[in-house]
């Protein structure tokens, strides 16, 4: 087994976010389609001997100790050999901020890519409840499938999806998680439904009416991706997407991009491309 290993942190989309109650601990219980994307962030790993978990980022301002992924790595450590270390490199593709699970999903990867590195064989469910301890978002990235999730995120059922392609956009404005999540404004009482009933119904994101008020340019930017399809934000923002049935649509949207936006078009999956490498990294 080679002790090197470059793994895909694909991104997200939330196809819709209903928030069903807040809960004494003060997190949230919802209901969210989780959508894996063929795009996202890239990790490399390079496992060793120093006992040092060693970290770089193409984004110099998120290459701290703090990062989802020196956490994840740490959190793997007690499990290893003594002695077990690693150099990771991070090429951050995601928009940060936008709702796009960058940083759970980066997290996601370097659970996987450690437990095949330093040969830990901890189970897929055992890397999700330890994931789950540094967000609510890593657990459905380590399992790797598009999925209805309820409680906190972590709750999750496999979903198969037709294929589709969408237009992602990224205002120029960052949206805080905690500050939506605390806002006495936010909409907290959505009825839960079935996923049946909920894959029948229009779909939408709680977040969104108090993310448009906070945030005028996310109400800007879906004021102008809807001329092309029907368009909703994902997570708590800044990012919103449009879905087409094909990649030309998608394109011809992206052409017109708004010039304070960033965007990119990415092919739904129903399985994580993670998945797919880490079979073929055995």
């Amino acid at each position: 087994m080679s002790d090197k290993l470059t793994l895909p942190a694909p991104a997200k989309l939330n196809l819709f976010l209903h928030i069903t109650g807040r809960r004494a601990d003060g997190y949230h219980n919802l209901q969210t389609l989780f959508r894996m994307l063929d795009v996202g962030d890239e990790l490399n790993f390079q496992a060793d001997s120093s006992g040092l978990i060693r970290f770089s980022c193409s984004d110099i301002s998120i290459g701290g100790d703090d990062n989802l992924v020196v956490r994840a790595a740490k959190m793997l450590q007690p499990f290893a050999a003594e002695g077990a270390g690693v150099r990771i490199h991070l090429d951050k593709r995601t928009p940060m901020g936008g709702g796009l699970g960058g940083g759970s999903s980066d997290a996601a990867t370097t659970l996987h890519a450690l437990n095949q590195l330093w040969r830990l064989g901890l189970s897929t469910q055992q890397l999700a409840d330890i994931g789950l301890k540094l967000g609510a978002d890593v657990p459905v990235f380590v399992h790797g499938q598009t999925a209805f999730a309820e409680g906190v995120g972590e709750q999750l059922q496999p979903v198969a999806l037709p294929d589709c392609w969408y237009l992602v956009v990224t205002p120029d404005a960052h949206v805080s998680t905690a500050a939506v999540f605390t806002h006495p404004d936010l909409i907290r009482d959505s009825k839960p439904l079935t996923l049946a009933d909920l894959m029948t119904s229009p779909w939408r994101n709680d977040c969104q009416p108090l993310v448009e008020r906070l945030c005028p340019q996310v109400a800007i930017t879906l004021r102008w991706l809807v001329e092309y399809a029907p368009s909703r934000m994902t997570g708590t923002g800044a990012s919103v997407f449009a879905e087409f049935a094909d990649e030309l649509s998608a394109r011809r949207a992206l052409a017109d991009l708004p010039a304070n936006c960033r965007g990119f078009v990415a092919r739904g999956l129903n399985q994580s491309p993670l998945l797919t490498a880490l079979r073929h990294a055995v």
